[in-house]
C-alpha cells in the first residue's frame, strides 16, 4: 500500500471514529446523525462489501449479536409490497460498522441486546430473542416502545429500544433504498412542480387567515 493509500484508510478511520464518538454522545438525546455522517458510513459499509465479496461479516457484535440486531431492524421497518426493508437496507451493518469505530456505542448495542435476551429468556421459557416465535418477539417490543410502561424493571430496556430504533431509522432512511422510498430526487430540475392538494388543504384548514 502507497503512503497516499495509507494516509487516506487513516483519514477515513479517523472520521468514522469521529462519527462513532458523536452518536455515542447523542445516547442521550438529540439528532443522531447529520445526513452527511450518515453517508460516509454507508460509503465506508459498501466499501467493505466490495472488499469482502461476499456477506457482510460483523465487525464489532458477535454472531448472535448481529443476528438479534438483523431482527430487530426488520420488526423496526419492515418490508411490504410497496417498500424494502431495512434488513435489506443493511441497517444492521451500518450499526455494527459505527459500533466498531466506538467503544461506547459497541457497549450500548452490546448491553442492550444482553439485556432483551435476558428479559426474554425469563418470561419465555428459557428463549432469547431471536429464538422466540415472531408474536413473543412483538409482544417484548410492544412493552418497551411505550414510556408509559415506564417502571425499574423494563427502564434499561425503553431507553435502549428508543435509542436503536431511532438508529435503524436513520439508517434506513439514509439508505439508497431508503431514499428511493421517500422519493427524494435530490438537487434535480424538473419540468413542472405542483403541491398536492391534499397538502394545500390541510395547511388552509389550520391557517389562521383561513
Amino acid at each position: 500500500m502507497s503512503n497516499a493509500e495509507d494516509r487516506s484508510q487513516g483519514t477515513r478511520r479517523d472520521l468514522l471514529r469521529q462519527i462513532g464518538a458523536a452518536v455515542s454522545l447523542a445516547a442521550m438525546g438529540g439528532e443522531v446523525l447529520t445526513a452527511q455522517d450518515a453517508q460516509h458510513v454507508h460509503s465506508a459499509v459498501a466499501e467493505d462489501a466490495a472488499a469482502q465479496k461476499g456477506p457482510y461479516q460483523p465487525k464489532a457484535l458477535t454472531a448472535h449479536e448481529f443476528a438479534t440486531l438483523q431482527r430487530l431492524s426488520d420488526l423496526i421497518i419492515p418490508a411490504d409490497e410497496h417498500s424494502k426493508g431495512a434488513l435489506e437496507a443493511r441497517a444492521a451493518d451500518f450499526i455494527d460498522f459505527l459500533c466498531a469505530a466506538s467503544d461506547e456505542m459497541r457497549d450500548i448495542y452490546t448491553g442492550g441486546l444482553a439485556w432483551l435476551d435476558d428479559e426474554m429468556r425469563r418470561r419465555y421459557n428459557g428463549k432469547d430473542f431471536v429464538g422466540a416465535q415472531p408474536a413473543e418477539q412483538t409482544a417484548m417490543l410492544d412493552l418497551i416502545a411505550w414510556r408509559k410502561n415506564e417502571s425499574p424493571e423494563l427502564n434499561p430496556g425503553i431507553q435502549f429500544f428508543s435509542w436503536a430504533r431511532r438508529m435503524v431509522a436513520d439508517a434506513y432512511y439514509t439508505s439508497p433504498i431508503g431514499i428511493k422510498d421517500l422519493g427524494y430526487m435530490g438537487n434535480t430540475a424538473v419540468a413542472q412542480f405542483s403541491v398536492p392538494q391534499e397538502a394545500v388543504d390541510y395547511a388552509l384548514k389550520r391557517s389562521p387567515f383561513a
